[in-house]
This record gives structure tokens, sequence and C-alpha cells, in this order.
């Protein structure tokens, strides 16, 4: 068991450096890992003779990097999003959109697209959408005598549902030719856009989210026993539960905001952990940071280079999500 548990260690740490790694060398611009590795090298070492192309400079480091560190970032606050709702939840089947955080997100992006507003903004308006949507949610759980969990996500069904139905009238009233493509796109899911400046302004709610869930996950163990437990066990469950939604609301807002909606991560990712380090989500929490960004940089990969124009993220996850999912239930004693 403890050379299974080393073994295991060790591949979660060394599979997401060795994914980015071979990430960079992937593109149209053909490159070696020789010439990847002289450019990385060439900004750590100013002084180095080795003469390196401009145009190979531009592709790995303006392109391929925050691309890459973006994939990253992103699956990994997905993934650790469901894995904690699904704790919170005592749900397997709850994702890191279970709140309406994704709805509510797309429709701040597709009202700032229908106002022609710069990139930035569009951004900013999904990620506050985003928190607004989760926002209402817990304000209208909080007018109902029990606040058990099962009220928060009927109630959170109910709020991606409203913000859902603007979606759609905002693509019915978007113009045909300019609008319309543009907000199609941006639900999607796509990391087309990834460029440091992205990674700026999603590192920071991403970051801190992922660290708050990080040292409170020995509290979701507790909470994922039941309330009753919980509260006998000396926990807050109110306040605990209001921690992690909203940490995971953050996260998943800032991931919504620069890469559009995508799907499954936050839903298969948390069972393949727990197959590997089961449900201890002292183990299963950083377990699920490394094999969702590996997974997302991986079907980034194949989105940007299957075939000559970009697959959206959105198709592709659904494409591998559901059989994955699909063949999930069929061991679904494993996943407790």
């Amino acid at each position: 068991m403890k050379k299974h548990r080393v073994l295991v260690n060790t591949l979660l740490i060394s599979l997401p450096i060795a994914a980015m790694g071979l990430s960079l060398l992937f593109g149209k611009y053909q490159a070696t890992p020789r010439d990847v590795l002289n450019v990385l090298l060439s900004k750590f070492s100013p002084t180095s003779d080795t003469k390196i192309s401009p145009m190979l400079e531009v592709a790995v480091m303006h392109v391929r990097l925050p691309r890459v560190l973006l994939a990253m970032l992103v699956g990994m606050s997905l993934s650790i999003s469901g894995a904690s709702y699904q704790g919170l939840f005592r749900n397997p089947l709850v994702s890191s959109h279970i709140l309406g955080v994704a709805s509510g997100a797309s429709f701040g992006a597709a009202l700032a697209i229908l106002y022609s507003a710069p990139q930035i903004m569009v951004q900013l308006s999904a990620f506050l959408f985003g928190l607004i949507a989760v926002g209402i949610a817990l304000a209208i759980s909080s007018l109902y005598r029990t606040s058990s969990t099962l009220t928060l996500v009927l109630v959170g069904m109910i709020t991606s549902a409203f913000f859902s139905s603007l979606v759609s009238y905002l693509t019915y009233t978007a113009d045909v030719n300019l609008k319309l493509p543009a907000i199609v796109f941006w639900l999607m899911g796509s990391l087309a856009g990834a460029s440091m400046k992205n990674l700026g302004f999603a590192i920071i709610p991403m970051a801190a989210g992922i660290i708050v869930l990080l040292a409170i996950r020995w509290r979701i163990n507790v909470l994922s026993l039941g309330e009753d437990e919980a509260k006998a066990l000396g926990i807050d469950t109110r306040r605990m539960r209001i921690i992690i939604v909203l940490c995971c609301t953050m996260i998943t807002s800032a991931s919504v905001c620069v890469s559009g909606v995508i799907g499954w991560i936050g839903l298969i990712i948390p069972h393949f952990a727990r197959m590997l380090v089961g449900p201890n989500h002292r183990a299963l929490l950083p377990a699920c940071l490394s094999i969702g960004g590996v997974y997302l940089l991986l079907v980034d990969n194949l989105a940007r280079t299957f075939t000559s124009s970009e697959i959206p993220l959105g198709i592709l996850t659904g494409i591998i999500g559901a059989p994955v999912f699909a063949y999930l239930l069929t061991r679904g004693e494993r996943w407790s």
C-alpha cells in the first residue's frame, strides 16, 4: 500500500510537468524540444549566445506558454471545484456548475459582446455575473426555513434555468452576422485568446479559492458524513457551506470568464481521482488539481492540432466526457 501511494504521488507530480513540456511542442510552427528549451533558457539567461528565431520566440512565449498555463489553471480549478461540491452535497453527480455560475457568466459575457465591449470587459462581465448568479441562489435559499444542501441545489437549478433563458433571449436578439457568431463561439469554450493578460486576470481569484479549499479539505471530509455528524463534531455547517460555495464560485467564475463554458471536467475528473487515491479529500483535492490540469491541457492540444481549424473545447470535452462518464457509471461502487 505504501509503495502504491508513493507511485501515485510521484505520477501526480511528474505528469503535469511532462504534459506542460510536451504541450509547448504542439502547434502550427514546428519546434524541436531543443528549440523550446533554448527559448525558455534565453528568458532566464539573457547573456546566452544562442540565436533564437523571433517567430519561434513569439510562438513559444506569447502563444503556447500562456495557453498551456491557462489550460492547466482552468482544468485544476474546475476539477477541484467539482470535487468540493460533490463532497459538500454528498452527491457524485454534481459538478462545478451546479449553482448556476456558468449560466450567470454566460449571460454576462453575452451581454458584453452584444454591446461591443472590449475583451477585458467581456471577461469582467462574465466573472461578475457568475458571482451574482450564485449570490442570488444563496439569497433565495436563505429565505427557506430549512438550510439543507438539497434546498441549495434546487435553488441553484432555478437560478441556472433563469440565466440560461436570458442567454437564449440575447442570442435570439443578437445580430446574425456580427454578434451571434461571437456569442455562440464563446459559449462553446475555447482558449484561443489565451494571453499573459488573461492569465494575470484569472490567477488571483483561482489561486485564492484553491488555497482555501486545500486548507479546509479535512472539513469537507466531515461535511460529507452529513450535517448531523458534522455538527456533532463541532463544525459550523452553515458557515463552512458558505465558505466552500464562495471559493468554488470564485474559481469557477474566473475559469469561465477566460475560457467560456467547458463542461464535464468538474464532473468526471473527481471520479478518476477517487480511483487513484480514494475518497479522502486530503488526498483527493490535490489529485484533482493534477489530473484536471493535465486532462484539459491534453484536450486543448487535440483541439488546436486535430484539424486545420480549432475545435471548441466544450465540444471535445462533451464528446470525450459522455462515454467516459457512462463507463464510470458501471463502476459506481468505486465512488465512495
